[in-house]
């Protein structure tokens, strides 16, 4: 099943990943740059995703910094972007509130700039359309549980996806209210 490796120690293998790490090429700068521009050209990515893309290349730091300012330069890399096409798919396809996104983004080190620029591309109208949305299906879907708990259920998986609470029970209130 595993050719022999030196990380075979008394009849027992380190985890998987070790040895894919042991045997994992190597890219010099000039090979690295020309995958992570292809990389990079695929889907916004953000500074983060990049240096440890290049970090498991095997590039040194001052190399990492040195690609990354290149593709800066170059429009490759872009943060601001970047968090407007997260923000845009993120609400869009998996209905996450403003607090689940902006988490997702803080993960990512996106700054606090970006992250604002990013929020402003959601529609509130929409926000409130699609809060709606999914407080209707997840009422909807609770068919066994009576009243006051059916509500506090659909709010808690609503607040869980990242929507204000203030705003989610608001809607209950006016919409959902026994």
């Amino acid at each position: 099943m595993y050719a022999y490796c030196p990380y075979f120690i008394q009849n027992t293998y380190l985890s998987r990943t070790v040895v894919h790490q042991a045997f994992k090429k190597k890219f010099t700068p000039k090979e690295a740059k020309l995958k992570i521009a292809k990389y990079c050209a695929y889907q916004e990515r953000c500074h983060q995703e990049v240096r440890n893309k290049l970090y498991d290349f095997g590039l040194e730091p001052v190399d990492v910094e040195e690609i990354i300012y290149e593709l800066i330069q170059k429009d490759f890399l872009n943060e601001e972007r970047f968090a407007k096409a997260y923000v845009r798919g993120k609400f869009i396809y998996k209905k996450w509130g403003r607090n689940r996104i902006v988490r997702e983004l803080k993960m990512r080190k996106i700054s606090d700039y970006c992250i604002k620029k990013g929020l402003k591309e959601i529609n509130e109208d929409l926000y409130a359309d699609t809060l709606k949305m999914i407080l209707s299906r997840k009422v909807e879907g609770l068919k066994n549980i009576k009243g006051h708990q059916k509500n506090y259920k659909a709010a808690q998986f609503a607040i869980g996806k990242g929507y204000e609470s203030n705003l989610v029970w608001e809607v209950i209130k006016s919409e959902f209210s026994t």
